[in-house]
């Protein structure tokens, strides 16, 4: 496998700031046209690896190539190749919405006729048609983002980079959000998204979970949910909700139990001897049994399992 056949290319990458491990030996490879998303709660390590990958930060070992060009010997044609948007909104809210699009479009080497035609995309793109010289700070999130998401791909790149693209976006808009994302990977854009909103691994082809700096899972949603799941999934609602915990974590034929929102999901050896069992031992805890029925696993079931089972042996990033 040689660089160019990948449109990102990772291979035993890691970071260390002193003696903390940020990164720990990531292997993962993209193509062309594909939505790659890259899953993790907070501090996991997600915005360290895609600021190695766009050539922003030099890994501290193994190596990684981006549009087939190296990421520590060659960070400035990486950069060349690449469409990157921040977490944080990083337009200037001191400028109008046509003055951050001329200002990027010149950042790119983008300027004359095609300048026009794609700052005439971009606000059709964020509907923003009309509001040309607002200034930038009074936008909603949602317009906020679609724009720098337009100024991220002024100069048409072959490779899509989004930190955390939809963090504090309302519901709404995140759902435009990712029709747009949809959109470019229909006309072959590299869409490569970091996100700790486990439903938006959904619209994603293939997927990574990064947890304390390493991958504990690569493949498409599909697949993550048929072959991490040990066992058959419950749901359990039940008052008190954490004597219920209690009392199903420790019962026989309980691999695992975690909450979700106003309810336990349980991993259970046997769905139809645990609905036998359980209402027995909770009613004699004095518990208030509410529902208990089997459900499909989600992503987020997918990665407390995961992430639970290495915490129990022990099994650490850094």
């Amino acid at each position: 496998m040689t660089p160019g056949e990948r449109s990102v290319l990772a291979e035993d990458l890691v970071k260390r700031f002193g003696d903390f491990t940020a990164v720990d030996r990531i292997n993962l490879e993209t193509r062309a046209g594909e939505i790659f998303g890259f899953l993790g709660p907070n501090g996991a390590g997600k915005s360290t690896t895609i600021r190695m990958l766009c050539g922003l930060l030099r890994p501290t070992a193994g190596r990684a190539y981006v549009a087939g060009f190296d990421v520590a010997r060659e960070p400035e044609r990486v950069r060349e190749h690449i469409g990157y948007m921040l977490q944080k909104f990083s337009l200037y809210n001191d400028l109008t919405v046509e003055e951050n699009l001329r200002f990027f479009g010149g950042l790119y080497n983008v300027a004359g006729d095609i300048l026009r035609e794609r700052m005439g995309w971009t606000l059709g793109m964020a509907g923003l048609e009309g509001r040309e010289r607002s200034m930038t700070a009074t936008l909603s999130g949602g317009w906020k983002q679609r724009l720098a998401l337009g100024c991220a791909v002024l100069h048409r790149p072959p490779i899509l980079f989004l930190d955390e693209p939809t963090s504090g976006v309302d519901p709404l808009s995140r759902r435009k959000f990712w029709e747009l994302i949809q959109q470019m990977a229909h006309d072959g854009v590299t869409v490569f998204v970091t996100t700790h909103y486990m439903e938006e691994a959904e619209y994603c082809n293939r997927l990574a979970l990064i947890y304390r700096g390493r991958i504990v899972a690569l493949g498409t949603p599909t697949e993550l949910k048929q072959r991490a799941m040990t066992g058959e999934l419950l749901s359990l609602e039940a008052e008190p909700l954490g004597a219920a915990l209690e009392a199903v974590e420790t019962a026989p034929g309980v691999l695992e139990a975690a909450v979700f929102g106003n309810a336990l999901h349980l991993v259970v050896a046997d769905a139809a001897a645990a609905r036998a069992s359980l209402p027995g031992r909770l009613a004699a805890r004095g518990i208030t049994l509410a529902r208990l029925e089997p459900i499909r696993p989600t992503l987020e079931d997918v990665f407390v399992s995961l992430t639970t089972g290495r915490d129990a042996n022990g099994l650490e990033a850094s």
